[in-house]
């Protein structure tokens, strides 16, 4: 059976902003995963080695085992001449004595080298299958069993490379490429109508080109080389950040096949997968994948890729946009939307969703996250992210993560088994999320797009200025070199308003989104939405959450290092938190935050006692650094601690 759960990565794939990843980190990067989980073979198969001692004198073997050793003693004969006398007659420790010479070899690039896992799996179902027949079952099947489940699931490569850029890029080398100075500001059917006339015409001539280019065209060519070099699974989809259109996605075939990234039959063998991340492009998404699909040579593509197609939907920058309530209603829809859309194609389609690990990034708990889905999305399949901090509290330790795992896998089942089955939401409760969704939204704008001030309270009011100096992101801490809200990423965004204890992007306009929605529909409705509707349920579940981490008695210490737009604003937040908490309580029918969930309740109310000297610290530090114009190397080092300290006990970075 194919494995429950496949692992991987983009640490060395993810070129979105980050200038140091490329055709190098792409190569050491799955050069690493592979002596990783090559050692990790060696060692287990050692081990399977010193268990499987059965003689033939004892037991009896498959003939097949015995074949496969006579075999590799004829290929392999300066290995079969090192292999003690005394193993003469145990056969599953001379096959296994091939097989270690063949992973060291493998590792080492000898000549031996297994050239793909299936080869090496097949070696050991020889053994699982002999065991099996033989009365092996409690004399290392099991063993066996776990290092074949192992093989099957980590490969020779341990973990997909996921690779992703961003849309502009790709955009501007294939103007390079094609000699039109004017590609980039095109409009989208124009640029798809020149890039699928460059796709038919085949690939030009080389001629000279900028460095971007030459390093794009470059990946293209490492991807190549990777799957020759550590096999098809090892390179996963090529994600397209920021994308709008169908010449998204032809704009990387069109790169591809200028690089020579083509199989046997000349297609390109790389899933294409864009990405919806503002608000606008997941309102459009359904319609911008019916209009790939049905583009004649994107659809060819799908179609030597089994007919599947991935996407993947952000979770950060429509909540940075638009606030929390407006962002999980568009992503709803979404998926709602290119579900339907794949169906009508006949077009598999899997979501990947890009979650964070705060809930203004899209972090939830896991079953309910899952099970908030629209009806009848998940099919048996989820793929999503997990970031470097929830990773450790997910799986940090064994236990914990073989229930994170059994919470997820049970999840999918379940939504897959019944999912199809739920009812839509009920008549009145969309039209209810939709007034929630746009007072919301237009309370979180009014803040922080559209107040003169707020930048101001931004920059001073939170620790942002240190953040961006920490070496701990993977990136520059604004996108395409803004210097604006617009344009900042969401993790430094959401990092810097945890550390200053608001927790603004986890609730601000969430409130005002909900009175309006019980104002127009009635709270009555809202409440049987919270009771019968995972999706809203969830969303209530996840606001609770940060209201109750959240302490506005502390970031009221911080909004006075902002002066007179601290003094101005801060009246505004707190008035908003308290209409947040005010009607969250409400449709919960609670006293206060957390009342249904009171081991979280303590483990934050334990916390804080040790996290608030932290901050009142930082306040202290902060009002010093700024004053000597940030030049201070002391105060610095120490604030840098502070923001430690806190994401610590907040448990929570971006």
């Amino acid at each position: 059976p194919c494995p429950i759960v496949r692992f991987g990565s983009w640490v060395g794939g993810d070129m979105d902003g980050n200038p140091t990843v490329g055709p190098d980190t792409i190569s050491r990067t799955l050069e690493r995963q592979r002596e990783l989980i090559l050692d990790r073979y060696i060692a287990e198969v050692r081990d399977l080695f010193r268990h499987l001692s059965q003689s033939r004198s004892r037991i009896t073997v498959d003939d097949v085992v015995e074949e496969r050793c006579r075999d590799y003693r004829r290929k392999m004969p300066e290995v079969a001449d090192g292999i003690p006398s005394r193993y003469d007659e145990m056969p599953y420790r001379i096959l296994l004595w091939f097989s270690w010479a063949r992973l060291e070899d493998t590792r080492e690039g000898g000549r031996h080298a297994y050239p793909s896992a299936g080869v090496f799996r097949a070696d050991l179902e020889l053994i699982a299958a002999s065991l099996r027949h033989n009365r092996g079952a409690h004399a290392g099947l099991t063993r066996t069993a776990r290092l074949l489940c192992r093989v099957k699931t980590f490969g020779f490569h341990l973990a997909t490379l996921d690779v992703r850029q961003d849309a502009l890029v790709h955009r501007r080398a294939a103007g390079e490429l094609m000699a039109d100075a004017d590609f980039v500001d095109l409009p989208p059917e124009e640029r798809a109508r020149q890039l699928r006339r460059a796709i038919d015409s085949g690939p030009a001539d080389g001629g000279e080109t900028g460095a971007e280019t030459a390093k794009t065209l470059e990946v293209f060519a490492s991807i190549a080389n990777a799957r020759a070099r550590f096999g098809p699974e090892a390179v996963g989809p090529y994600i397209i950040s920021m994308a709008q259109g169908p010449d998204d996605a032809l704009g990387v075939l069109y790169l591809a096949r200028r690089s020579g990234l083509t199989d046997a039959g000349g297609a390109v063998p790389l899933d294409v997968a864009p990405l919806f991340e503002t608000v606008a492009d997941l309102d459009s998404a359904g319609d911008t994948l019916g209009r790939l699909l049905a583009d004649a040579l994107y659809r060819d593509h799908v179609a030597a890729r089994a007919n599947r197609q991935i996407v993947m939907l952000g979770y950060s920058d429509s909540s940075k946009q638009s606030g929390l309530a407006a962002s999980r209603w568009a992503l709803y829809r979404a998926e709602a939307a290119l579900s339907a859309t794949a169906d009508d194609a006949g077009v598999e389609l899997t979501l990947f969703h890009g979650r964070g690990g705060t809930a203004g990034r899209g972090g939830s708990k896991p079953r309910a996250g899952i099970l908030a889905e629209p009806p009848g999305v998940v099919r048996g399949r989820l793929r999503v992210t997990e970031q470097g901090e929830i990773i450790h509290a997910k799986y940090g330790l064994r236990g914990i993560a073989l229930r994170t795992l059994e919470l997820m896998t049970g999840a999918v089942l379940e939504a897959s088994a019944v999912g199809a089955l739920r009812d839509e939401p009920r008549p009145g409760w969309p039209a209810a999320m939709e007034t929630a969704a746009a007072a919301g939204q237009a309370a979180f704008r009014s803040l922080v797009y559209d107040d003169p001030d707020f930048h101001s309270y931004f920059r001073l009011a939170t620790p942002i200025d240190i953040i961006e100096r920490l070496e701990i992101g993977s990136r520059p801490a604004t996108r395409r070199a803004g210097a604006g809200v617009e344009d900042l990423r969401a993790i430094p965004w959401v990092f810097a308003w945890i550390q200053n204890r608001h927790l603004l992007p986890g609730w601000f306009g969430v409130g005002s989104g909900l009175t309006a929605a019980a104002e127009v529909h009635g709270e009555d409705v809202l409440r049987e939405m919270a009771l019968q509707w995972p999706f809203f349920a969830n969303l209530l579940a996840d606001v609770e959450m940060v209201l109750a981490k959240s302490d506005l008695g502390i970031g009221a210490r911080y909004a006075r290092l902002a002066g007179a737009a601290g003094e101005r604003l801060l009246p505004t937040i707190v008035a908003e938190f308290e209409r947040t908490c005010e009607i969250i309580c409400s449709l919960l029918e609670t006293s206060g935050a957390l009342e249904r969930e009171p081991v979280l309740r303590r483990s934050i109310r334990l916390r804080n006692p040790y996290v608030d000297p932290i901050s009142l610290l930082q306040v202290d530090l902060l009002d010093r650094w700024r004053a000597g114009d940030s030049k201070d190397a002391d105060l610095e080092r120490a604030l840098r601690s502070t923001v430690r300290g806190i994401a610590r006990g907040m448990q929570n970075t971006g």
